[in-house]
């Protein structure tokens, strides 16, 4: 095998717990090979670089050799090597900024529009 779809490589070397979570990320434009947005059925070869967003961190990884089954933690590294900079994992410890809201008493019920403007807000805040 010298291929193997992204979507399956990335749930294999447990940068996701699901597939369907790495196929979604794929659809959202997370999942990069070489700089370009992959689609889950995009194949991977040894020796790509991939670039996988999740929250405000951007992982990196390069494929050693591909494999389409889930695998043990420790065998990991046999198949993928990970390049993320330690800067890019602190961002996932960095403290978050609280957002309170709040609507005055007796306003009633958030209109649509008032709940789309207040969803632009939390998407916004949420990278």
């Amino acid at each position: 095998m010298d291929s193997v779809r992204i979507d399956k490589f990335l749930w294999a070397i447990r940068v996701f717990k699901t597939r369907s979570e790495a196929t979604d990320a794929c659809n959202g434009n997370k999942v990069k090979i070489a700089g370009v947005n992959a689609k889950p059925s995009k194949a991977v070869k040894a020796g790509d670089v991939l670039e996988v967003r999740k929250g405000p961190a951007l992982f990196s990884y390069r494929v050693l050799k591909v494999t389409e089954s889930r695998m043990g933690a420790q065998l990991v590294p046999e198949y993928a090597e990970d390049l993320t900079p330690e800067a890019e994992r602190a961002k996932l410890h960095a403290p978050r900024e609280t957002v309170v809201l709040q609507r005055d008493r007796g306003a009633g019920r958030p209109t649509k529009r008032d709940r789309r403007q207040l969803e632009e807000v939390m998407d916004a805040l949420d990278y």
